[in-house]
């Protein structure tokens, strides 16, 4: 009786033990899904042979998982494709594969090297202006996008000689194509050519009426970038323009918004 005892006991705490492994297994599955994001990259769609150039067809969008922790390495994101249209490859690239930075040669054709091959058409460099304040603490990277946010100083609405100061947002979704002298280029090696530790400008892609608007808004005032999920494309409609008396009077309405958000898990 006493052996039979002794026997269930040890069947008992066996079992348990399994399903205390399997739980903490289940739980480090979760953890490790729960840290992986999607990432775009570029998959060449067919054959490219020794010294082709990469044209637009020749290469698609793909999504693949990857976990935060886990390093870029050499793949190429799909927003930089600009940055290998009309580049030539070192060798064959079978079809279905991932391009990669060391796939491609070095040596830009005349004319498109530098700052100039990341501007698509029809669209203008500029840059302006910043601090550690209006550049997120100088978090604001190459390839992100950011709204633009000017702070002015304007003739009181009502015609007196007093000056009302007055914040609005000027553009949304605005691509950083450079902080200071880093434009985010990979060099053959997969490491980047320029990274810079702070940076007093950034380098803005613009349309030219946008071009004209910023240059006269930084001679104006004082120009904030909103740095954006990058995911998120949306444009956010139906903004307001603030100053102190809209501040005063909105104050309780954005609380009431921000709790009605934190309730429902934004």
């Amino acid at each position: 009786m006493k052996q039979k005892l002794l026997l269930l006991g040890a069947v008992f705490f066996g079992v348990l033990a399994f399903m205390f492994t399997f739980h903490q297994i289940n739980i480090e599955k979760s953890k490790i899904h729960g840290e992986a994001q999607d990432v775009y990259l570029i998959q060449v769609t067919r054959d490219l042979g020794e010294n082709e150039k990469i044209t637009e067809d020749a290469i698609r969008e793909i999504k693949i998982k990857r976990f935060s922790k886990e390093a870029m390495g050499r793949e190429i994101e799909y927003d930089r494709r600009n940055m290998v249209i009309g580049r030539e490859v070192r060798s064959l690239i079978p079809a279905g594969t991932i391009l990669q930075w060391t796939d491609l040669k070095t040596s830009f054709s005349s004319g498109r090297s530098g700052l100039t091959a990341q501007i698509r058409p029809g669209y203008r460099a500029i840059s302006i202006p910043v601090d550690a304040t209006s550049s997120v603490t100088g978090l604001v990277q190459p390839n992100n996008y950011v709204d633009l946010i000017g702070t002015f100083r304007f003739p009181d609405a009502k015609g007196d000689s007093s000056l009302d100061t007055t914040t609005l947002t000027i553009l949304q979704r605005v691509r950083v194509i450079a902080t200071g002298t880093d434009m985010g280029l990979l060099s053959g090696n997969g490491t980047y050519n320029t990274r810079s530790s702070g940076y007093s400008t950034v380098t803005l892609e613009l349309t030219p009426k946008e071009v004209e608007m910023i240059i006269f808004a930084t001679q104006k005032g004082r120009i904030h970038l909103s740095l954006r999920n990058y995911e998120e494309s949306a444009i956010t409609r139906k903004l307001q323009n603030v100053n102190w008396n809209y501040l005063q009077k909105n104050i309780e309405k954005y609380n009431m918004e921000r709790e009605s958000m934190m309730r429902q898990g934004r």
